[in-house]
């Protein structure tokens, strides 16, 4: 056999030996290849050689190159679903073999428990047969019909009894019976798509998850629907099982579930066994109940704890939010209601409850009858506005949080937008503090006649410029401002009627009118008018006076009004005026300054700001420093805590220097007046040490200083210029008062006291906005020598009627050498010597 002629065939053919190779073969090789011819194949002619073809399936090329493995997982799949149905009805069936079991043996115990009964009393009936029959009262045939004719409603009973014990076991098993199959039947029409099928257990626990959290009263209903199934599939049971009625055995049942101890006397296996499973639920029952008690008045106790529950007061003050001023805004408040007997104040801020009553208790002062209620919130939500009866305060505070200004009065604003969406409405108006000045628009624009705005950081400024220019004016604001002595009342007098206001002025020995609401300009108020105005119907006056009850007009007294020792404007000089520290709003002090300072007065600004950014804050605050009239601005750079930095200014020759809280620092309260304090200490000390010491002791608060002390040389050195140190936190207050080396400011006590007065009077607003503002009234303090002469003896009402000459009310005074001025003093008509070194606190026109 040549290569040629195995190829000339199938070109695959040549691979599989002959037949005739085969047989030749066997011999030597062995069979390696089998061929079995089929018997109805025909003969093969003999001499010519056929060559078989064995044919074999191909098996398909894959497309890709990857070996292709064999597809098990549906395989697997089936297999596991078989083995977990299989598991499933090998449960189910133990399941309802064991209810089979347990439901036959109940019945058999008591088939026994009657069988024996009914044998006991077979044995009484015979006995007593046997003594009727020697009493020979009673045939014994008798007897045996009677008792014959007394079976067939016993098997009527006892048939009932097994039904009823049938059915409370039916009704038991129902449901897991139903759950099964519907189980069965979900896994039956989801079984193509297993894997997105969720199953019957996670849906019923879904449900049910969904209707114990929506409805609040559905765990007492579960609860009280478990009882009662509980206390009638028991009582079927004790039916099935006792010789008792059905209605005695549903008391037993209660009393089983009630009392789990009740079952100890049952007698017999059956109602043991039932009494035994009564009394295990009704503990399970028991034990859910005490659950449910123990979380209902855990979650009333933690309501109660977080500040959850509803305030229900009427005509009560509202603060919303947190911050520094609060205590002393707590203080001015308290102080208002004293009078009334106390009122309430309701704070809600976002902090928990606890922590907020904690702050609160610390405070050092009395709240004179006030109840503070805290309540934890959101002002922008308005299901805590209605927690706290917003609809019906008297008054509501937003207070500015600390940080940033934008981010704060954005806040502010939206709470504004938060009250305004009230449905019920409103019954008092808002005092809104905001920190920008700028920001004051939107706001009104939003709140519109409802909202009155402090904007704190602004009224500071204004009064820190103030005070600068006039020493001792910070504490005549603090006596205005607070409660604690004399403050602003308007109220309407007809009596009064017809008069004019010079008159008007000396008709209340207890107060000093200060103004007129004109009921025909709308309401306005007008801060000292004419001598000539004649009070017209309608208008209001407004005075300065202790309470609001402790005024009233009385006759008009005989005052002599004399002539001024003087006439002449005050004079005004250059000043020299020095800021340390950056604040925001320094571009509107510069303003302030401008249009109230001598022409060439100098203003120093020392700050670690470089002077390139100075004048793009200026310059973006609306300040073009080429227009500014009186004063030249000089830039030194250093900072103000370091003493060789300090020592480069000529500290000595300022007749004014203001400490701000820098704007770096202004969020922290205690860092800002640390800074500022050190500040104070340095340039106290600078300046003792270049001017020459005059006086040998110095009395402070009653305390003697050496000449080699170090407040006595300060002493020495604040009655050369006057400091004035913006102070964030009260407990700086006292080591300023004690050295009496700053004529201090404490912003966020005076900023307390305006939203305070504010709060209780809403029309005091207008005053105050006068009074800060650059053009209006203001108040100033006169030297004496303007009004009176050397030891001249006049009374207050004359002084008054001289500084009527001048278009100036009188509203106080300081005696020579005396720490505090004395704002409406008593007893007005009495006459005594002044001195030329006292002063007057007026009210007058800016110059």
């Amino acid at each position: 056999m040549s290569l040629d002629s195995e190829t000339s065939g199938s070109g695959r053919d040549w691979f599989f030996p002959s037949p005739s190779f085969l047989r030749s073969s066997s011999s030597q090789y062995g069979h390696r290849f089998y061929s079995h011819s089929k018997p109805d194949t025909p003969p093969t002619l003999t001499g010519i050689r056929h060559r078989r073809r064995v044919k074999f399936p191909r098996i398909p090329t894959p497309t890709n190159d990857k070996p292709q493995v064999p597809n098990t997982e549906n395989a697997k799949s089936s297999a596991k679903n078989n083995l977990i149905f299989l598991s499933q009805s090998r449960f189910r069936l133990a399941i309802v073999t064991l209810t089979i079991i347990f439901f036959l043996l109940l019945l058999l115990l008591r088939n026994a428990h009657l069988e024996s009964q009914l044998t006991k009393l077979q044995g009484d009936i015979l006995g007593l047969n046997l003594r009727l029959h020697a009493c020979h009262r009673l045939d014994s045939l008798n007897v045996t019909s009677s008792t014959s004719q007394d079976a067939n409603p016993g098997l009527r009973e006892n048939l009932k009894r097994n039904l009823a014990l049938f059915f409370s076991f039916t009704l038991l098993f129902i449901p897991l019976i139903i759950f099964k199959y519907i189980d069965y039947v979900s896994k039956s029409i989801f079984s193509d798509n297993i894997s997105e099928r969720v199953s019957l257990n996670k849906q019923i626990a879904y449900r049910v998850d969904v209707f114990l959290s929506v409805y609040p009263y559905a765990k007492p209903l579960v609860l009280l629907v478990a009882t009662l199934l509980l206390i009638l599939l028991g009582g079927l049971a004790l039916f099935g099982v006792t010789t008792e009625d059905l209605a005695h055995c549903l008391w037993l049942s209660w009393t089983y579930v009630a009392d789990s101890g009740n079952h100890a006397s049952s007698q017999g296996i059956g109602p043991r066994l039932v009494a035994i499973s009564i009394s295990f639920g009704g503990m399970l029952i028991f034990a859910m109940m005490l659950g449910l008690v123990s979380d209902a008045i855990s979650e009333k106790f933690d309501s109660l704890r977080k500040g959850k529950s509803e305030v229900v007061e009427q005509n009560h003050t509202l603060i919303l939010g947190w911050s520094d001023k609060l205590g002393s805004l707590l203080n001015q408040l308290a102080i208002a209601n004293e009078s009334l007997g106390g009122g309430t104040v309701v704070v809600m801020a976002e902090r928990d409850k606890e922590e907020m009553e904690l702050d609160i208790a610390k405070v050092e002062f009395g709240f004179k009858g006030t109840s503070v209620i805290c309540r934890s919130g959101s002002p922008l939500i308005l299901a805590d506005l209605k927690k706290v009866s917003v609809s019906k305060a008297r008054a509501i505070i937003v207070l500015a949080e600390d940080g940033n200004a934008d981010q704060s009065d954005a806040r502010a604003l939206r709470t504004v937008l938060s009250l305004t969406g009230v449905k019920e409405g409103l019954r008092g108006h808002i005092v809104v503090e905001l920190s920008d000045l700028d920001n004051e628009v939107l706001v009104k624009l939003v709140g519109g006649d409802l909202v009155e705005t402090v904007v704190a950081h602004d009224v500071i400024g204004r009064l820190m410029i103030q005070c600068a220019r006039q020493p001792g004016l910070a504490q005549i604001w603090e006596d205005i401002l607070g409660f604690e002595n004399c403050e602003f009342y308007i109220k309407r007098w007809p009596q009064l009627e017809g008069m004019q206001f010079e008159d008007i002025l000396i008709s209340f020995p207890a107060a000093i009118p200060c103004g007129i609401k004109v009921a025909t300009y709308g309401g306005k108020i007008i801060l000292n008018p004419d001598d000539s105005y004649v009070l017209q119907e309608g208008d209001e006056i407004l005075v300065i006076a202790e309470d609001d009850d402790t005024y009233a007009p009385a006759s008009l007294p005989t005052v002599w009004r004399g002539s001024l020792p003087k006439d002449f404007v005050y004079p005004k000089s250059p000043e020299r005026i020095l800021f340390c520290g950056w604040r925001r709003d320094m571009e509107d002090m510069i303003m302030v300054l401008d249009a109230s300072l001598a022409h060439g007065s100098e203003l120093w600004m020392f700050n670690d700001v470089p002077e390139k950014e100075r004048e793009k804050k200026l310059t973006d605050g609306g300040l073009d420093i080429n227009r500014l009239e009186n004063i030249s601005l000089v830039n030194r750079d250093g900072n103000a805590v370091i003493r060789r930095h300090l020592e480069s200014l000529p500290l000595e020759s300022f007749d004014s220097i203001l400490i701000l809280a820098d704007e770096s620092v202004e969020d922290s309260a205690i860092q800002a007046d640390s800074r500022s304090l050190a500040t104070l200490l340095l340039i106290r000390d600078i300046q003792a040490r270049r001017l020459p010491y005059v006086a040998m002791a110095s009395q402070v608060h009653g305390g003697s200083f050496s000449k080699g002390s170090w407040i006595g040389e300060m002493k020495q050195a604040s009655d050369k210029s006057v400091i004035i140190s913006e102070i964030l936190d009260p407990r700086t207050k006292n080591l300023l008062s004690m050295s009496r080396i700053s004529d201090y400011v404490l912003s966020n006590e005076l900023v307390s006291m305006a939203l305070a007065m504010v709060a209780e009077d809403r029309q005091i607003n207008d005053v105050l906005e006068e009074l800060f503002a650059e053009e209006g009234n203001e108040m100033h303090i006169r030297p004496a020598d303007l009004y009176l002469f050397e030891g001249e003896e006049l009374s207050f009402y004359e002084i008054m009627l001289r500084a009527r000459q001048r278009r100036e009310i009188v509203i106080g005074y300081r005696i020579a050498n005396a720490e505090r001025a004395v704002i409406n003093p008593p007893a007005k008509t009495d006459r005594r010597k002044w001195s030329l070194k006292d002063v007057f606190v007026v009210i007058t026109e800016k110059e």
